[in-house]
């Protein structure tokens, strides 16, 4: 039997007064009031336990816009854009002008059963993070691949400012070779300025760093070094150093493929064209506090670089070929350079400053020749008044 029925009972049968009844059961005399004069209106109903739900609730979330959260939900997942609470939260405040709680959004949204748990997911606070404290104070690279409707393979180019998320180029390719790494990082400079440092990891159209050195600089680290640009390198099978290149490139894949398959490389730029306008102008990006990577890579001042342009120092052994002519590469270009026919066989050493150039008889000892390598030539002929 409930408390509410024996006090009804006390008051209503046994006609005991209702202070005397609140005395006995320690409760108060307005709640006795209350009881009884519930069962004088309702009978029987007056024993069943009432639902402690107010009767208002003034700042509970209105249908419309539990409606609206779910819509939006359903729009974002389905542009393959991100669709989190505090994304939704933003596209509410800036282009519906509603304000609610990123946590009032996960409840909506677990209510509907559009978000589930995720137990094994790793913990944020378990990664080191880290960021540039300025706009172009380093730039993030990497490439990877994509299909086009074909099924033929292609692979997409991009590169990203470190502290802001500012994608800075994304470009669609059959192959990325060192050339178009060249060319896309010249682009992004005469649009944006020349960053203080890159950061890639140790592919070859980045850097031969891995190749022991013999090949000497490819072209990228080439133009990096002339412009005094420090130039940083993962370690090997470390790819979360470039983590925000990364995911960037997870978030362009993820949207690709909800996307009409492009069938060309122009179809497939032109559909990277439109998610660089909406990733860098109408996305907001958690890291960034919640605005878009336009508003975080134009709010400070730009870093530039605080390098010199730096030697490139080589130490070579060869042997003269047949025709009196060694090969030598610079800046990912082959170079012939003559040193005579009379010296078909020779052991030589070379000593490389850059493009200043010392080809020693590694025998006698004897200097053969010594230039100035011209880069826009392929063969380096024998100066006839000085061989």
């Amino acid at each position: 039997m409930s408390k509410a029925r024996l006090i009804i009972t006390a008051v209503v049968v046994e006609g005991r007064s209702q202070a005397e009844v609140a005395r006995t059961y320690g409760v108060s005399k307005g709640w006795v009031s209350k009881l009884v004069a519930r069962y004088r209106a309702e009978g029987d109903a007056a024993f069943e336990p009432r639902s402690r739900r107010p009767y208002r609730s003034p700042s509970r979330t209105s249908s419309e816009v539990v409606d609206l959260i779910v819509r939006l939900r359903g729009e974002l997942s389905g542009e393959g854009l991100d669709a989190g609470p505090d994304t939704i939260v933003w596209h509410l405040q800036h282009h519906h002008g509603i304000r609610v709680s990123p946590a009032t959004v996960w409840r909506i949204l677990k209510a509907a059963g559009l978000i589930q748990a995720q137990p094994r997911k790793r913990p944020k606070s378990s990664y080191i993070r880290f960021e540039a404290v300025m706009p172009n104070e380093m730039w993030q690279a990497d490439f990877t691949h994509w299909q086009l409707a074909n099924h033929e393979e292609t692979e997409i180019l991009s590169l990203l400012d470190d502290h802001s998320r500012y994608a800075l180029s994304v470009t669609a390719h059959q192959r990325v070779t060192g050339p178009i790494v060249l060319t896309a990082f010249r682009t992004a400079i005469s649009q944006y300025g020349e960053p203080a440092s890159t950061l890639t990891d140790n592919g070859m159209v980045f850097t031969t760093r891995l190749a022991g050195g013999r090949g000497g600089r490819n072209s990228f680290e080439t133009e990096l070094a002339r412009l005094g640009i420090i130039q940083k390198n993962t370690r090997p099978n470390h790819p979360t150093t470039i983590g925000k290149v990364e995911r960037f490139q997870q978030t362009v894949k993820q949207w690709l493929r909800l996307q009409p398959p492009a069938a060309t490389l122009t179809e497939l730029q032109a559909l990277l064209d439109s998610f660089v306008d909406i990733y860098n102008n109408h996305r907001p990006h958690r890291s960034l506090g919640r605005t878009t990577p336009t508003v975080a890579y134009t709010r400070l001042p730009k870093a530039t670089p605080t390098g010199q342009p730096n030697s490139h120092y080589r130490v070579r052994q060869d042997i003269i070929g047949a025709n009196g002519v060694i090969t030598l590469r610079h800046a990912g270009r082959l170079h012939h350079i003559g040193v005579g026919r009379t010296h078909a066989g020779t052991p030589i050493l070379l000593l490389i400053d850059t493009l200043n150039i010392r080809i020693i008889n590694t025998t006698t000892g004897e200097l053969l020749r010594q230039l100035t390598l011209d880069p826009n030539r392929d063969y380096q002929p024998q100066d006839k008044q000085n061989p």
